[in-house]
């Protein structure tokens, strides 16, 4: 079977950064963040696990998306979301000893009567960082996703490689401390003698030059 295809999912990065409108950030820049998060997770995702691709995406886009939040600190977990995380996981171990498998977000949510976006979000809470390592010669980085597949090569994003290595040295270093490094921006911004409003346009900018050229 042939990997996803990124443009074939884009409806999964519109219906996660749906959920973020209004916070704070520009639907633009929550939606340039998720489709990073699509081709994360249409690069490392397996068919042979058995498990729906939108299984799998939903929890990578989402918490890409929320790394916009994570230097102001405004997305936190909610009383409400906690407790439905709590719920889902219990709900999926027990269908998954049901049907002898993991049961899908569309499967869950209408076990728990809550749209998949939700079950998705709540899902993403109770998983672990789950370290991708870089395989480059800038190699030693990690990138921290909520993502059910571990050990997956980093090396193998062979686009996303293409991409960075069409970038100003500068500019690749400033997508390798945040995205791999998962350096706050302020941080990068002292590691690149910047200001972190300056780190914050420049990163803006660059995702929407990543998005555009892993779309073509």
């Amino acid at each position: 079977m042939n990997k996803p295809l990124p443009e074939e999912n884009l409806g999964l990065v519109h219906l996660c950064a749906n959920r973020f409108r209004g916070r704070g950030i520009e639907y633009d820049d929550l939606y340039s963040a998720g489709c990073i998060g699509l081709l994360k997770a249409a690069e490392a995702f397996d068919c042979e696990r058995g498990v729906k691709f939108s299984t799998y995406a939903v929890p990578v886009i989402l918490g890409e998306i929320k790394r916009l939040f994570r230097d102001g600190g405004t997305v936190k977990v909610s009383r409400s979301l906690k407790e439905l995380s709590l719920k889902a996981v219990r709900v999926r171990d027990e269908m998954s000893k049901e049907l002898g498998r993991e049961p899908t977000l569309s499967e869950l949510g209408k076990k728990l009567d809550t749209d998949e976006c939700a079950i998705a979000e709540a899902l993403s809470v109770s998983l672990p960082p789950v370290s991708l390592t870089d395989s480059s010669e800038e190699g030693g980085g990690q990138i921290d996703v909520a993502a059910p597949s571990p050990d997956i090569e980093i090396g193998d994003t062979v686009a996303l490689r293409q991409v960075l290595e069409m970038m100003e040295p500068k500019d690749r270093e400033l997508i390798f401390l945040r995205y791999y490094k998962n350096f706050t921006q302020s941080a990068a911004a002292q590691k690149l003698g910047m200001t972190q409003v300056q780190v914050s346009r420049r990163e803006k900018k660059l995702l929407t030059f990543m998005r555009e050229q892993l779309m073509k």
